[in-house]
């Protein structure tokens, strides 16, 4: 009688347990569905939120719809100009152009690589640029430096000259530059490419770094001394990477001005065209009477490509080097 007592309890309890499995079950079923609906919901409001954010903010909209426009019309002269470089000759010269190509070809490349300098060309536009952005850099940041932590006479007049030089056109100082190059027996060489650039990008460099290195501390350079670090030591080990950012920018822009140089290039390098470099290598697709366009825009897409490269490459620091420095 107690056994089946025991039994009957412990199946009931069974029971129960089951049911109590079951419910929590179902009540945890419920709630995943009530969670499910709850996100579904969540995401509903989020969505309405967001028709009514941009409602309530209209001039957001225009100018996110403007900066847009404005991202189409500078990328649809480099979108034509890969497009060109596809297209066969045909479809170049038609007087009916369309912005796509059904018949793609690589023939302009095959031209612009079958020429026998242009590797010459692509490798003296490397050094020029490369040897401009090193040595630029460098100079302006010992400069800035200068400028920035010491105080010495005449040391606003230098800053102002720096201005009055970046203000002065390019074009105006050709000329001079010309026969101070000849006198120095510097033309038809790389160093007349060279020079020029380094003293046109260093106004800018300076004064942009200039920024950077009055952005640290003073208290920082203090404590350094005081801890047994010398004057160079700060300088390379805790002043430069601090500044590293701003140098990046200003790399860039010394980069793509001397990278797609024509004027000292077509003016310096009279008669030596293993000296040229790939600005130049485009008169050679550009003919007055039968100009080959379809070479011209395949060289130009290969002169773009290092430009990309570089950018990438150093985006994240010429981001934050276009930011801001240090902060106190």
């Amino acid at each position: 009688m107690s056994g089946n007592v025991v039994q009957e309890g412990r199946g009931a309890r069974g029971a129960r347990g089951a049911r109590g499995i079951r419910g929590i079950r179902g009540i945890r079923g419920i709630r995943g569905i009530r969670g499910i609906r709850g996100i579904r919901g969540i995401r509903g409001i989020r969505g309405i939120r967001g028709v009514h954010r941009f409602v309530r903010r209209p001039w957001r909209l225009a100018a996110e719809v403007s900066a847009l426009l404005i991202a189409a019309v500078v990328a649809f002269p480099l979108y034509w100009m890969v497009l060109s470089a596809f297209k066969p000759a045909g479809e170049i010269e038609s007087t009916e152009p369309r912005p796509w190509t059904l018949d793609p070809s690589l023939d302009s490349f095959r031209r612009v690589f079958g020429q026998q300098e242009f590797g010459r060309y692509f490798l003296n536009s490397l050094v020029v640029a490369c040897t401009v952005v090193v040595v630029s850099a460098l100079i302006a940041f010992l400069a800035a430096t200068a400028v920035t932590r010491f105080r010495f006479r005449f040391r606003t007049t230098l800053l102002i000259m720096f201005l009055v030089a970046q203000m002065v056109p390019v074009e105006a100082l050709t000329i001079p530059l010309f026969f101070l190059m000849r006198d120095f027996g510097q033309l038809n060489t790389l160093g007349a490419l060279i020079l020029p650039h380094i003293a046109f990008s260093l106004p800018f460099a300076i004064w942009m770094l200039r920024g950077f290195v009055k952005a640290v501390p003073e208290a920082l350079e203090e404590a350094a001394y005081i801890d047994g670090a010398s004057r160079s030591r700060f300088l390379w080990q805790i002043l430069f990477p601090l500044v590293f950012p701003g140098l990046v920018a200003t790399s860039v822009f010394s980069f793509i001005s001397a990278w797609n140089d024509f004027l000292f290039a077509k003016s310096f390098i009279i008669s030596d065209t293993s000296q040229s470099t790939l600005p130049m290598a485009l008169l050679v697709f550009y003919k007055p009477d039968d100009p080959d366009w379809g070479g011209v825009m395949a060289a130009s897409t290969v002169m773009t490509i290092p430009v990309l490269v570089f950018f990438v490459l150093v985006q994240r620091r010429l981001v934050s080097g276009l930011g801001g420095a240090v902060k106190d």
